[in-house]
Parts: C-alpha cells; structure tokens; sequence
C-alpha cells in the first residue's frame, strides 16, 4: 500500500464513521418525542410510578398511587452551595431543578456578560428531569416521592466560612415521623439525602428506601445539518449504571421496554447522562441494592423514563428509629475527581468503545493544561508529544514515499510497456520494489496508530467539558464548538495540498487519482463541522508532518544528486 492508498483509507474511514453517526441520529428507532402532562402541584408526569412495598430487597413495580397522595400543592425551597443551587419541592421532597453556578449555558461576551448558569435538573415540560427519592411500605405509613413534606423556610444558603449545610423536611402520620436530611458542602457537587425513620407506634414499621431519576426525551432534530453544527447531537443520551462485576452499561431510551435493568448488586450507582453533564444516585458502597429501568405511561402519549434503586428492607421496632441515606452527584463530567466520588463514576463521560485510547488522552492533556495554562496550546504540546514519539516510524514512511516518487519515472515506463496487462505490470512493480529496496507496504502501519488516535481525541475534544467554552486565540472561544470563520479547516485544506504534492501517484488508477483531487474539498467540509480543537489538533499535526516529509523528501533526492555527480 503506498502513501496515496493510506491517506485514501484513512479518508474513507473518517467519512464512513461520521456517516454512520448521522445515520444513528436519523434513521435509528426513537422514543415518541413529548411533553410531560402537568400534575396537580408541577410539571411532573400523571402516573409517576413508585415502587410496590415488600419485605424482599427486590420489591416489584406498582404504579398506583398510594393512600399518602393528597391534592395539596407542595412548596418550593431553594438550597445553595457555591456551585449548586437546588430547587426543592416539598411536595414529594424532590429535587425538580438544579443549577450549576460555575458553568455558563452560554458563553460570556460583551452583550451578555452575565449568563445564566446550565440547569441540568428541570420540572420545565420541554426539559423534565428530576431526581425524586421515597419510602414505601406494605402496612406501615410511608411518604414516597409525592408525599407532603413540611419545610421550616423556603430558602437556605451555605454561609461564608460555612463547610456544609443542612436542611430537614418532614412527614408525620399514626406514629410515623420521616425526616428528610439534605446535606450541601462547599464546593461540591456530590448532595447528601438522609432519610431519617422515627416510629413512636405500637407495631413495626417495614418497608423500602429508594431514589430515582426520571426524566423526558429530548427533541431531536428535524435535519441532518442541525445535528451535524450541534456538538451534543451525537453525545450518548439515556440510562448508565456500574456494577463491580459488570462495569458501566447504558441504556438508550428506545431500548428500555426490550433491555430493561432487573440487577442486585452492591457498590453501584444509577444515572441519567447528556452531554457534558449528568446525575446520579449512589446507594451507600455495602448495600445491596435493587437497580431497574422502567417507562412511566408506556405506549401512552407522554412517556417519561426512569432508573431506580431500592433498599434492602428496613424494619424499624416501636420506639427505634432508622436512618438511611444515599447520595446524589449533579454535576460535570469531570474526570478526574469523579472516580473519588464513586467506583467507576468517572466512565459515566462515556467515550465508548475508544474509552481505552481516549482517557489516558484526557488526562495527558488535563496535566499539559496544567503546565501551559491554556487547553489549545494543550493540544499543541500533545501533538508535539505524539509526533515525537511515532517520529522513526513515519519518517520511515515518508523515506518510502520518497523512494516511491524517484521510481515514477521507471513506473511510468513500464506501464507504456505493459500496456493494458496488469499482471504483469504489477509483477514487474513489485520486481522493481524489490530491486531499489522499497516496500509499499510501509505506509500501513502509522495509519494504524493515526486511526484510533483520530477517533479518541475526538472523542476527547467532543465529551470532555473542560473543553466546553474554552478559548484559544482570537475568533476561537470554544474548543469544543466549530470554527466559526472556518480558518482552521481552511488551513487543514492548505495542508493537505501540500501533502498530495510531495505524494507519488505510483500505482495510482484514474478513479483513485480522480477521488484524491477531491479529498482536500470533502476534509473542508468534515472539519467545518469537527470541533475546532480537533481541527487544531490536525492542523498542527498535518503542518509537522508536511515538514518531515518535505525534509525527507528533499534529502532522498539530494542524495541521489550527488550520486550522479560522483
């Protein structure tokens, strides 16, 4: 295979992936795209379901309402941190919408320097998406997730030189009082739930801790061009859960009736995951928990899904009290502090199968952020690193295409000799290969390492969101977004032009020499659409390698030069 044939492949395969992507977004089945119908005090869905009481620590799934459910609308509190600001409803206890304070939804320019922040959790009927928690039980009075709770005020505030801060909602019915703790520390995302069980009755009280995320799909697009310019389109969306036996899986929406969760394990955790941002519940490490998935109102016009967790069962005497207690993450997808949170928590950012490739990535580039101070001279440094280290073997490369180019004159001619005989004339190339010590096989193997390395920074560059609004120089103020004035993927163009010059046309037929004209035009208009710290990425990379190559090339001929002379 020589250089033309390798650049060739690794074009087709760029367009290929990138094919199937849009292929994914437009033609994969998807959920019905709705709108949750209001309830009696929110945006919640009509039938949100809850999880029948039992004795088991794998309690089946009920939908009916239980008898705690009154009309009475619930109060909304507020609870900030300095990076979390919640919205609680009392109705239920539930957190209906969250706000991240350090993470603009839009970038800060001049005409708007104060931005709101990102709202991950939303009660909003476009954007439902909540994060609700209960008890349940089979004979004993128990607030689930649409019980009134009561609140001492609406709004409470980390104060300064404050670690934490709590706030207690409570319930009270025939000797049962349930006091929900939620805990906020400085500068965390991680929330705290207790959920305290007091019973001053005469008999036991039994039953089941559990908290859930539910949430509405989102709309999709209605053309290709609005998922190709949208960076999110092609991030995964839907249910993830990690196991220490089976890792991180995922669930996307539409396969959640055929490939519903039904697992007992301990150590795990359950989230909702989008584009850059996610939520999840984190039973405590020891517990055995019960996970599942289920469609609340299938088939029905306003489906909504959820990934649950439920307690093994309590059991608390007359007079005894219980506490129980999870955590909830509504955060970034921040990779190196989520592993420290949880087991695993740190594959919720969900690279696929490029997770092995793209994380080492990640955190070479986090450390060169580190160093530089900036995340595209990063990249810069990234690509001088991995150019330094597969030097020797495209330099043997580009001595090869070097070689190749000197031969054209010789395979012209035998060509004109051969005629229309390919196998002879391929016979004769290979003895000619042979003779001047070229193999045109070495061009294969740099593709190789290329390929997986293209695929994982772009992975990198796509779901990373320390990238997100992360400027570079001048008109480049989100890495992680396309160039707006295009000058990157003009400049990638320029490069690969540079490249097909000092490439033989060696073996080359007329269709492929025709579709080698066009590849600089087809990578302009990919790379339009590529985030533009990819496109900065290869730019650099193209730009050394065209300086290598025409180095080698220039020494391979002057050493033939001199050759002649002497």
């Amino acid at each position: 295979m020589n250089q033309t044939r390798t650049f060739l492949l690794f074009a087709l395969l760029a367009v290929a992936y990138l094919l199937w992507m849009a292929w994914e977004k437009d033609y994969a089945p998807a959920p019905a795209q709705t709108t949750p119908v209001a309830a009696a005090s929110t945006n919640a869905p009509a039938d949100n379901t809850v999880p029948g009481a039992a004795s088991s620590a794998t309690p089946a799934i009920a939908s009916s309402a239980p008898a705690s459910v009154t009309a009475a609308a619930g109060q909304l509190i507020t609870i900030s941190n300095d990076v979390l600001r919640l919205t609680v409803d009392t109705r239920g206890g539930s957190v209906v919408r969250a706000d991240l304070l350090g993470y603009p939804a839009e970038p800060v320019t001049r005409k708007h320097p104060n931005p709101p922040p990102v709202r991950l959790l939303d009660d909003a009927q476009s954007d439902y998406f909540v994060a609700q928690s209960g008890l349940v039980s089979a004979g004993s009075p128990a607030p689930d997730h649409r019980a009134l709770f009561q609140s001492a005020q609406s709004h409470y505030e980390l104060a300064s030189g404050t670690p934490e801060l709590k706030v207690d909602l409570t319930w009270q019915q025939a000797g049962i009082k349930v006091t929900k703790t939620y805990t906020l520390k400085r500068g965390q995302y991680v929330v705290e739930l207790d959920q305290r069980i007091d019973n001053t009755g005469s008999t036991a009280w039994q039953g089941n801790a559990y908290e859930q995320l539910q949430r509405a799909p989102r709309t999709a697009h209605t053309s290709w061009l609005q998922n190709m310019t949208d960076p999110s389109a092609a991030s995964f969306f839907g249910a993830g859960w990690y196991s220490p036996d089976d890792h991180f899986q995922s669930l996307k929406f539409e396969k959640f009736q055929e490939d519903a969760l039904r697992q007992s394990f301990a150590g795990g955790w359950a989230a909702m995951l989008q584009h850059y941002f996610f939520a999840a519940w984190i039973p405590p490490a020891q517990q055995k928990a019960s996970y599942s998935t289920d469609v609340v109102n299938a088939g029905g016009e306003h489906p909504t899904y959820l990934i649950r967790t439920v307690s093994p069962a309590l059991t608390v005497a007359p007079g005894q009290s219980q506490t129980t207690g999870a955590r909830l993450y509504i955060g970034p997808k921040l990779v190196g502090t989520l592993d420290s949170v949880a087991p695993g928590l740190a594959l919720a950012t969900n690279y696929g199968v490029f997770t092995v490739i793209a994380q080492p990535m990640h955190a070479l580039l986090s450390w060169l952020e580190k160093v530089s101070g900036n995340w595209g001279v990063a990249i810069i440094l990234l690509v001088l690193i991995i150019k330094g280290l597969t030097w020797k073997l495209t330099a043997a490369q580009y001595r090869s295409s070097a070689k190749m180019r000197k031969l054209q004159p010789r395979v012209t001619a035998l060509k004109e000799r051969f005629g229309d005989d390919k196998q002879k004339m391929q016979m004769a190339m290979m003895e000619l290969y042979k003779k001047e010590k070229v193999n045109p096989m070495t061009g294969c193997l740099p593709v190789l390492i290329t390929i997986p390395i293209f695929y994982g920074l772009y992975e990198v560059l796509r779901e990373s969101v320390e990238l997100r609004q992360a400027p570079f120089i001048g008109w480049i103020h989100d890495l992680s977004a396309p160039d707006p004035f295009f000058v990157l993927p003009a400049a990638y163009t320029l490069v690969m032009l540079g490249q097909q010059y000092l490439m033989p046309a060696t073996g080359m037929d007329p269709t492929q020499a025709k579709m080698m004209k066009f590849m600089p035009l087809i990578f302009a208009v990919l790379f339009a659409f590529f985030p533009a710290g990819l496109c900065l990425y290869y730019v650099v990379n193209g730009m050394v390698s065209l300086g290598q190559q025409w180095y080698i090339t220039h020494k391979v001929e002057n050493g033939e030069v001199k050759a002649k002379a002497a």
